[in-house]
């Protein structure tokens, strides 16, 4: 049976994106994006609540993102849900999901940016690569 891991989110960067290389060489964007959602109470009252999400973007694409993406930037994004562990000295796993990003499109104006979309290169990403 086929299954879905899909992730579409429009929000805004938190903080400029942090690049980082593979032994290889190949870059990697990290980031996190904020989207609220807005909803009433029982009692009509107005609320919203902040969702903040670890964002990691490889490759051609996360060069754009080193060159384009700031602080606080509209972003709608696609990606897929990926879950590293990360063993600690004393044996502790930690568990961080992330969206691995797939194709984005700026949101602000226009004149903001070089381009009005960036879209990865359609290669298989090797997420086994480590930072």
């Amino acid at each position: 049976m086929r299954t879905v891991n899909k992730v579409i989110l429009i929000g805004n960067i938190t903080k400029d994106p942090s690049i980082k290389e593979t032994e290889g060489g190949k870059k990697i964007a990290l980031f996190t994006i904020a989207t609220n959602r807005y909803y009433k109470t029982s009692e009509w009252e107005q609320k919203s609540e902040s969702e903040f999400t670890n964002c990691v973007a490889w490759g051609n694409l996360a060069e754009r993102c080193e060159q384009s993406l700031t602080k606080g930037k509209l972003v709608y994004w696609e990606g897929r849900l990926k879950t590293r562990i990360i063993e600690k000295e004393d044996w502790e796993k930690l568990y961080k999901t992330e969206v691995v990003i797939s194709n984005l499109i700026f949101l602000n104006k226009k004149s903001d940016f070089e381009d009005t979309e960036v879209e990865s290169d359609r290669k298989t990403t090797d997420d086994t690569d480590m930072f």
